[in-house]
């Protein structure tokens, strides 16, 4: 039996962060994932989300070393910008900047696509001496004590641990092996993630575009084949979404200038599609003996605002410090029960709002957008209101 501090399940990116962090701050840890990372752009299955590391984020990414690695591939996101096409074409009527350059002398945030996130982190913890990434290895079996936590493989191994980090997705086997329990909200929408070119640079301007069924939202990349390109991620009613999906690349492109309003000039598909079920789900607990639940396995909400993966690497931020205060309590009740009580109100809260802002983002109604708008407008030319919003998008505090 191998004995560790630290076993996480799942090498997603909040996992391969965590192995990244807890390693670098001393502790002993392997990483288990039934499922070998995909790290190149064109294969089948790889990830083609992004994810926008905000300022909160990057300081935690710099911590444990993995910012001087992913550095050379971010693009930063300087300005979010939110326009409202809701009227009766399908055409920019109200267009509202929020600029980084209020609040702070750094952008936002910088964006990475999620392939190239797996690719790097994954070859950064497999340099660590103290970290173990064994990928097409699940957990099949959890026993916790006082002391320590006893885990099953799906090869048959088993690892000893005390304190095990359950990163293993919404559906985590760890989370439903420790007895913790879920509420979910189902929309009724899916995500389509992709990449695009375009003829008009970004301007490093993340661009939200509110019409009906949900957010079209494109997030700048790097050049790709010598054109500015940004990720996508466009949100619509599951069946609409599944239609779009199935189009041919002709016509798909037709609809996708149309969702797009033009922003950015004649849009080009320039990767394969990924489709995404969208909910929103929250643990009732974030811990259990010897587990600690972080990112999906213990909160998945719609991809607005960059919120999903920066709130997960804030549960991770959480647990680091209580880890790192006491380390000689790694996993105690004492240091679980304090994890959840940091995290779970606050991801609750946090939730609520974007749920609200999805369901805002969903209205088919002309009255409800209309009042949308107007809202938009309201929020934006209210200064102190401005900067707050964007405070707290950032993680902090509307103060």
């Amino acid at each position: 039996m191998d004995k560790v501090d630290i076993l996480i399940s799942g090498g997603g990116i909040a996992g391969l962060t965590a192995s990244a962090a807890f390693g670098a701050a001393g502790f002993s840890v392997i990483c288990v994932d039934p499922a070998p990372p995909v790290t190149e752009r064109d294969t089948k299955g790889a990830d083609l989300r992004s994810t926008a590391f905000l300022q909160p984020a990057r300081d935690l990414l710099e911590k444990c070393g993995l910012w001087e690695r992913l550095a050379p591939h971010a693009m930063p996101l300087q300005t979010m910008r939110i326009i409202d096409a809701g009227g009766g074409e399908a055409a920019p009527r109200l267009t509202r900047d929020f600029d980084a350059d209020e609040i702070s002398n750094q952008p936002f945030g910088w964006n990475l696509p999620n392939w190239l996130l797996r690719r790097e982190m994954l070859a950064h913890v497999e340099a660590a001496d103290n970290v173990t990434f064994r990928p097409g290895i699940g957990t099949a079996g959890l026993l916790t004590r006082d002391i320590e936590a006893r885990v099953r493989l799906s090869d048959g191994g088993h690892v000893a641990a005390r304190l095990v980090i359950a990163a293993d997705g919404r559906n985590s086997p760890i989370r439903e092996a420790a007895g913790i329990g879920v509420r979910t909200t189902r929309y009724g929408q899916k995500a389509l993630a992709f990449a695009v070119t375009h003829p008009v640079p970004h301007g490093n301007v993340s661009t939200e575009i509110h019409r009906s069924g949900g957010p079209f939202t494109l997030v700048p990349l790097p050049d790709h084949d010598g054109m500015p390109s940004s990720a996508v991620v466009w949100m619509e009613r599951g069946p609409e979404a599944q239609r779009l999906a199935a189009l041919d690349k002709d016509a798909f492109n037709e609809a996708l200038n149309a969702r797009s309003c033009h922003v950015l000039g004649p849009l080009t598909l320039a990767s394969q599609i990924g489709v995404w079920p969208i909910i929103s789900q929250i643990a009732d607990r974030y811990a259990a003996q010897r587990t600690a639940l972080i990112a999906e396995a213990a909160h998945v909400m719609p991809p607005i605002g960059a919120q999903g993966l920066n709130t997960s690497l804030a549960d991770l931020r959480a647990l680091l410090d209580l880890a790192e205060k006491s380390p000689d309590t790694l996993g105690d009740t004492a240091m679980l029960d304090a994890y959840h009580r940091a995290r779970h109100t606050e991801v609750a809260v946090r939730m609520q709002g974007i749920d609200l802002l999805n369901r805002a983002s969903m209205m088919d109604a002309q009255p409800l957008r209309d009042a949308r708008a107007m809202g938009l407008n309201a929020l934006h030319a209210l200064a102190p209101v401005r900067r707050g919003l964007m405070r707290l998008g950032l993680g902090g505090t509307s103060d």
